[in-house]
């Protein structure tokens, strides 16, 4: 699944040829996880204001509401330029679920599984019921230990969970928490209300760290995920436990370990990552 940094590419990839722009219609295809809310005409006309991210979702601010976009399971939005002396734009693929044309070309969401989505929301984007409950952005300057340790401190299950959940942190998924842990020298096992204000601001670091590596990376495509350019992430070749089950552990050699925890993979490093 995209997560927070696979997001992020995708947003800086699109400030340029979306900022400004015109809207000239949309179209739908498939059925998406959740509907439009609007219909795509309606959406003729509008400019293009914002582009921001909120945890895996993105935000394209509109000169009236935003379309809320999140990519599932398997999404990712190319964009296909328009204008003199480009070639003119392909039909739609078998998986291309919609499709905005703008003043400067087209936006398409392609999304295998149709686990995505793309929403029209009138109100202030923070007020949807998909981000009102989303936590702290681990990648803004205010997040550090004390606000971490604040989320965990009253908690009991075990803080790679407790990382998965979007109230917690938003964004951060199941690579970048195994990622971040192992950086920080946590074990994934360990209660989140054992971790010391200490802990957590190594851990908190170490978010931050994992995720603007990962951003710098273009992200991590295991599968479906791409870039609105067609280019593929990298992250996944640096990393240190995910995916590495029985393979040497980068910093003490021991094999890397793994576990299932909420139905998720886990991989960490027994030696190296205390609890």
């Amino acid at each position: 699944m995209p997560e927070l940094p696979e997001v992020e590419v995708t947003r800086r990839a699109l400030v340029q040829p979306l900022l400004g722009s015109r809207i000239r219609g949309a179209s739908l295809g498939k059925p998406l996880r959740w509907p439009l809310l609007c219909e795509p005409q309606e959406l003729a006309g509008l400019s293009i204001d914002a582009l921001e991210r909120r945890g895996k979702y993105l935000l394209l601010g509109l000169q009236r509401g935003q379309l809320i976009v999140h990519l599932g399971m398997s999404g990712s939005l190319r964009w296909h330029p328009q204008g003199v002396g480009l070639a003119p734009l392909q039909p739609p693929g078998p998986h291309e679920h919609f499709r905005l044309l703008t003043d400067r070309g087209e936006l398409r969401l392609n999304d295998p599984r149709r686990f995505g989505a793309v929403i029209w929301h009138d109100d202030p984007a923070q007020t949807h019921p998909l981000l009102r409950r989303l936590g702290p952005e681990p990648l803004q300057p205010d997040f550090d230990g004390e606000l971490l340790w604040r989320a965990l401190h009253a908690r009991r299950a075990a803080v790679k969970l407790l990382l998965l959940d979007q109230s917690v942190v938003a964004g951060v998924g199941n690579i970048y928490a195994c990622e971040a842990l192992f950086r920080a020298g946590i074990d994934p096992r360990t209660a989140g209300c054992r971790l010391s204000r200490a802990r957590c601001a190594v851990l908190a670091q170490a978010l931050r760290e994992t995720l603007e590596q990962a951003v710098r990376a273009g992200g991590s495509t295991l599968r479906d995920f791409c870039s609105s350019d067609g280019a593929q992430g990298h992250f996944q070749l640096e990393a240190q436990v995910y995916g590495r089950a029985g393979e040497p552990c980068k910093a003490c050699a021991r094999p890397v370990a793994h576990l299932v925890q909420g139905q998720r993979s886990t991989y960490f490093c027994r030696n190296c990552q205390t609890r």
